[in-house]
């Protein structure tokens, strides 16, 4: 008997968030194609890295208390190579903006994130 093996959390928001954007691509395929356009042109590689995006947008997501922009965006730095230590040094920058609300969102779901994601069984050191 074949076991199914359950998604994680993490995971499941983001088909969650997959789910969302094509059903919002479906029903307003104009908007959805410009919006889009938009953002991979704002995410390409540039005089910014895409890895510095990446962490640009991880920082912006963390002040705005995004929990599904925080968890793409956590992907999104380790998919471009972030270190650990990179994605803590802008959780730091943003937590000087943002405050305890903001360091509270990094120390429990960018770390949750990173953990599920690089299959780490311990908390970031």
């Amino acid at each position: 008997m074949e076991q199914q093996q359950e998604n994680s959390p993490i995971e499941m928001a983001l088909q969650d968030y997959k789910e969302g954007i094509g059903f919002f691509t479906e029903k307003m395929p104009q908007i959805a194609k410009k919006y889009n356009a938009f953002t991979e042109a704002c995410f390409a590689k540039g005089k910014l890295s895409q890895k510095e995006k990446q962490l640009i947008a991880l920082g912006i997501s963390i002040f705005s208390q995004d929990e599904y922009c925080i968890i793409y965006h956590t992907k999104g730095c380790l998919d471009q190579g972030c270190e650990e230590e990179e994605i803590l040094e802008a959780v730091g920058v943003t937590a000087a903006f943002g405050g305890g609300a903001a360091l509270s969102q990094a120390v429990t779901l960018v770390q949750e994130t990173i953990r599920d994601l690089s299959g780490k069984d311990k908390q970031i050191q």
